[in-house]
């Protein structure tokens, strides 16, 4: 911490996925696109309220885009490409984005956002999927996105990736299933690193860049699904680029070696007693913390007022901090207004995932 200076993938996609079809028939189900048992539930990733929704006629869907927080994160060192190892404990919240996607009778790709700072052009990683995909597919149909930002930007949240997984999930739904799950999910590997993690339904160890990914198991797992956080962003973003050119210009101080960083981690999965609390490292804190002295400030108070630790979720600027009841989170926020005045962002929500 600053103070201290240290989804069961039920359905193969994302179990907040909601589709809605404008056109709804009660024509029989095609066997062939069904991956789950009949009657009402999940198909290879949609959750429909009634039978007999006929594929062909699905014109609009409606997905869940979550944020993410890096529960445990050692940059181990930078591969001669310029690209940094990493090993990280992630996980997706129940709080983030929504996107929808609409079937348009012309050929183009259209981008809304509600929040005027986000930009809609093919800079937008939604937009960028979607040409991708398009790209892959050949498929030639118009569709509008319509995003509701919620993840705010240069926070450390994985939203534009969870965007674009989102946008990539809507799309092969759209034309009717094109490619498997792991096609999306080396597409979507392409578009960043920690787009793969959306495709999980519970918290998972990243390695590689971010793309290798491997389930906590059920158990471990329990420690972290349903646990309360709170998540809160100061009025300014960090830029990730610039974050890894710091622990690169201080290299190897700022590098946690990859066999202490796998030990670290094989201790807490290891001892069952061991809470979530003490997960927390990021090897992003020391280096934006000299920066963006706010970090650190807030971190010292929420220490000596509440003895809690405030994290760093990715490169920033977004923190977390591990919450035990109603009180303490209303007396934190308090605490996070005070320091950062009220542009800050602060959301309250739980880890995703299925609990053993």
């Amino acid at each position: 911490s600053f103070a201290s200076g240290d989804v069961e993938r039920e359905n193969e996609f994302d179990r907040h996925l909601l589709v809605k079809s404008e056109k709804l028939k009660t024509e029989k189900l095609n066997p062939s696109r069904a991956r789950t048992k009949s009657g009402d539930g999940d198909y290879f990733g949609f959750s429909f309220a009634a039978r007999g929704l006929n594929w062909g006629n699905l014109k609009r869907v409606e997905i869940f885009c979550p944020a993410k927080l890096n529960l445990f994160l050692a940059i181990t060192g930078r591969r001669g490409n310029g690209f940094h190892e990493l090993v990280s404990v992630a996980a997706q919240i129940d709080a983030g984005d929504r996107l929808a996607a609409q079937l348009l009778d012309e050929n183009e790709f259209r981008l809304r956002c509600d929040n005027p700072i986000v930009p809609v052009d093919d800079s937008n990683l939604v937009l960028r999927a979607a040409n991708l995909f398009r790209e892959r597919s050949g498929w030639d149909r118009g569709v509008a996105f319509e995003l509701q930002k919620v993840t705010p930007m240069g926070a450390g949240l994985g939203g534009g990736s969870s965007d674009a997984v989102g946008t990539l999930k809507a799309l092969n739904s759209l034309a009717d299933e094109p490619f498997t799950f792991s096609d999306l999910q080396e597409m979507a590997a392409e578009l960043g690193s920690d787009c793969p993690l959306f495709f999980e339904a519970g918290p998972a160890v990243m390695r590689g860049r971010g793309e290798q990914l491997e389930r906590l198991n059920e158990r471990v797992a329990s420690r972290l699904v349903g646990r309360d956080v709170l998540v809160v962003k100061p009025p300014f973003g960090v830029n990730t680029a610039w974050a890894y050119g710091r622990l690169a210009a201080h290299d190897p101080d700022d590098y946690l070696p990859a066999d202490r960083a796998e030990r670290r981690l094989a201790d807490w999965i290891g001892e069952e007693k061991r809470p979530a609390e003490e997960l927390g490292f990021n090897s992003f804190e020391r280096p934006i913390g000299a920066k963006f002295v706010a970090l650190p400030t807030l971190a010292k108070l929420t220490a000596s007022k509440f003895e809690r630790t405030l994290n760093l979720s990715g490169s920033g600027s977004a923190c977390y901090v591990w919450i035990r009841d109603l009180n303490e989170r209303e007396a934190i926020t308090a605490l996070v207004r005070e320091c950062w005045g009220p542009e800050a962002w602060i959301i309250s929500a739980k880890i995703a995932g299925s609990r053993a």
